[in-house]
Order: C-alpha cells, then structure tokens, then sequence
C-alpha cells in the first residue's frame, strides 16, 4: 500500500480513538472517504455506544454525494456484518459507488469475522486488508481480548518509590508520584469501563476513583468486600455516582439480606448501586470468577489501583494482562512494598514482561509492560 493509504489509515487512527471510553462494550473505530482525485471529503469514528458507526457518521459528513463516485474509503476495523443496534455497515458501503475500501484489520467477532470483507468484494469493491493492522489491534485491546477471553481486559496500576514502597509504615501513601502522573490516571480512568479496588484501600483511603483531572467519562467503580461490611457512608457509597460501584462478595447470607429490597428499604444506609455474589476461593472471594461475572454485565476492562493484597493475589492468580508502574524519584526504607508472595520461589518461574516501554512522567518513571 501506499505513502497515501498511510497517511489517511493514520488519520483513521487517530479520530477513532476519540471514541476511548464511550463506545465500549463496542470497539473504537474511524473512517476517512477520500475522493477520486485525491481529497478527504468525508471523515467520522463511533461517537457512542447505540449510536451511528464510524462508515455511517463518514458518508453522513459529505456534502455532495458526487464526491463519492470512485471513492476510497479508509476504515480502521472490518465493517460490520450484521444488524444490531445499528444496520450493517458493510452493506452501507456496499450501496455507494466506490472503488475501494481499505482495512486495517479483520473484526474477530463471530457475527463478522470476514463476513463484512467478503461482502464488499461480492459487490465488486476492491477491499485491501491489513494497513498499520498493529496499530489497530493496540487501538482496540481491550475489545478484542474481551472478544477472546469472555473476562475484562485487566490493568494494574502501582505509584511506587525507588525501593519499592508503596506506602509509609504509618500507612500514608500521598503522594508517592507526582501530580503529572496522577493526572494520566485520571485519563486512564475515563478510557476503562472500571476502575477496581480491594476493601482495605476503600477503607483505609476512602478513594472516589472518579475522573476529575480530565474531562470524561465516568468509569464504574468495583470495590471486592468478602465480607460485606464496608461502612456505606464511604465515598464509593454515598456521593453523586454511587449508583456506578458495584460490589464482590462472598458472604452469602448477608447478600441475601441486602438483595432483599424491603430489608434494603429499611436501612439508612441504603445503597443503590449492584452487589454481586461469587464464590469463596482459600478463604477470600474468588477472584477469576468475580472478574468473569463482570465480564457478564459487561464491563470489558478494568483499571485496578489496588493496595499490595489486591495487586499480589491478582498477580498470583495470573489475572493481570497489563502493568503500569510509576517509579518515583523517593524513598522510604520501609513500609508497604507494592507487591510480595506471587508464587515465585525460583528463577526459572519468574514473570517476564513483553512489549516493555519505559517513559517519563513529570518527575516519575513510567514502566508499561503485557503479561
């Protein structure tokens, strides 16, 4: 493909990452029309969950639909196939009198997996396949590991000194990074369907785990209570997005008398956000299984800012796919370490990242790495 297909595919990229956090559980996806003599007459990417797709949105931005005749159509994910919220994509284009439709990647759901592709090609539209498809597969991570897996694609976020401390032996843990990189967090935290945290950080720092340094979305915040006990007058229950927490439990007997909506009526403290019952797993709640129950509502990506039990058992466990690790110019000698007993006893079963970038933020030292 050419310098030119180049040039608009990244163009493609970038407008449809403007999607991040507000299509989900849908992917993020961009669309630039090119006329036959060379010039971008139309451009658009998935705004919102329900709403118009990328393609539509494009050929909506068009003012004379001459421009369209002998078109090329750039688009960052494979057209969909099938009606959903939306009518199929792939037969939009397939109506207009373009020539060419390149992609920079095939969509991996079953529903279209190809479909779209040969769909174009039956109307005898040169489809090319593949352009900065790298690129498009980072874009959409999350949805296409949600697609894979049935589980939420999991991030665990850790602000740690030098020497590996998370908090003061007093407990006090603000701030070990700096304003630059809790400020990304927030961004962070607008482009994840959640963010996570276990019972001791809810209690202990009373988080809102809210965007406020950016604009954005607001994410759903999940909090694992096992014994469901957390005072409800904490932030994640008692501000303006409380009915976004939702909460993991293994205490059957109190979750029964919470999803009892006259008992729950009579409280208080009555909380209206969605309590959810998993199983019990060595005594704490089963962690694979809460994150595949939230996989069903769906939430298909989790931030976690979790404290060094939360962090540690989900290392343990495998579940983490992704690691940002802010390294702060400080130190402490002691307190909380971020993390301790992963289940590694020798060298030869250490964790090796992949795809590892280190870069700076502010004064801090950011370690990204996969799982």
């Amino acid at each position: 493909m050419s310098e030119v297909d180049k040039k608009w595919m990244r163009l493609a990229l970038e407008i449809a990452e403007r999607g991040a956090g507000y299509v989900s559980p849908n992917p993020m996806v961009g669309c630039v029309i090119v006329s036959s003599d060379g010039k971008k007459v139309g451009q658009g990417y998935h705004e919102r969950y329900g709403q118009a797709h990328a393609e539509k949105n494009a050929v909506d931005s068009i003012r004379d639909p001459e421009q369209l005749d002998g078109a090329t159509v750039y688009v960052t994910l494979e057209p969909c196939a099938h009606h959903g919220n939306t009518p199929p994509c792939c037969e939009l284009l397939s109506r207009l009198p373009i020539k060419r439709v390149v992609i920079a990647m095939e969509d991996p759901t079953p529903k279209v997996a190809g479909k779209g592709i040969q769909h174009l090609r039956d109307h005898n539209i040169e489809v090319d396949v593949g352009l900065f498809e790298e690129e498009a597969e980072k874009l959409n991570e999350f949805f296409l590991h949600y697609q894979t897996h049935n589980r939420p694609f999991v991030t665990l976020k850790i602000a740690q000194t030098v020497d590996g401390y998370i908090a003061a032996p007093d407990g006090d843990s603000e701030w070990i990074s700096g304003p630059e990189s809790r400020a990304l967090v927030h961004e962070w935290r607008s482009r994840y369907d959640a963010v996570m945290v276990g019972r001791n950080t809810a209690l202990l720092d009373n988080p809102r785990l809210t965007v406020r340094h950016v604009e954005g979305r607001q994410p759903k915040r999940i909090v694992i209570d096992g014994p469901l006990d957390l005072p409800h007058d904490l932030n994640l229950f008692a501000d303006q997005y409380e009915e976004k927490t939702i909460v993991l439990t293994h205490n059957e007997e109190k979750f029964q008398n919470e999803a009892d909506p006259m008992l729950s009526m009579l409280q208080s403290d009555y909380f209206r956000g969605k309590t959810l019952l998993v199983g019990q797993k060595d005594g704490h709640t089963d962690l694979d299984e809460a994150l595949r129950e939230l996989g069903h509502l769906p939430v298909t990506s989790i931030l976690v800012e979790a404290g060094q039990n939360l962090a540690s058992a989900l290392l343990r466990q495998r579940l983490v796919d992704k690691v940002e690790c802010f390294i702060a110019p400080k130190m402490l000698g002691g307190g909380t370490r971020s993390v301790i007993g992963v289940g590694i006893n020798r060298m030869s079963e250490i964790m090796e990242f992949r795809d590892v970038q280190w870069r700076q933020v502010g004064k801090d030292l950011l370690f990204t790495g996969y799982l």
